[in-house]
């Protein structure tokens, strides 16, 4: 079975493509603490949700030391027409190549609907501290006060 980074391990430092083509990773955000929020699919009603409320929350996220990375497997251009419809703040990133960081946290798994087996993006979300080490992990996240849930323990970091 494979093991997947933990709390106490560091995130793996994995690039991913940006809205404006270019590209980011953890190390990026070194000396901040940092929260990575993984969902499923840009302009679906839960991860709609999910965006919205890290948007909404970013200044007092900034203002604990911690900066936002939504991540899913959706195009950068995608990402740019969802940020634009909704108005985002928090930053998106596309993780869309094999073996990237979703692959390396265990969050592109396997899931079922219907009874049907798929591979998708599980909704989780990982709380770095500013040594780069996960400190927290959310998985199988519910959206409604996920956002709240996640501040008050980027604060008591």
């Amino acid at each position: 079975m494979t093991t997947f980074p933990g709390v106490g391990d560091a995130i793996p430092d994995i690039a991913m493509e940006t809205p404006e083509g270019g590209s980011v990773k953890p190390s990026d955000f070194a000396g901040s603490k940092l929260v990575i929020f993984f969902y499923p699919k840009d302009d679906t009603p839960g991860c709609t949700t999910e965006n919205k409320d890290f948007s909404a929350l970013k200044d007092q996220f900034e203002a604990a030391g911690t900066k936002l990375l939504g991540v899913s497997k959706d195009p950068a251009k995608k990402h740019a027409k969802f940020i634009a419809k909704h108005g985002l703040t928090a930053p998106l990133a596309t993780d869309a190549e094999e073996g990237g960081l979703s692959d390396a946290l265990g969050v592109w798994a396997e899931k079922q609907m219907y009874g049907k087996t798929y591979m998708g993006m599980v909704r989780a979300t990982y709380l770095v501290g500013t040594d780069g080490k996960i400190t927290r992990i959310w998985d199988k996240v519910k959206v409604a006060g996920h956002a709240e849930e996640v501040l008050a323990a980027a604060k008591a970091l």
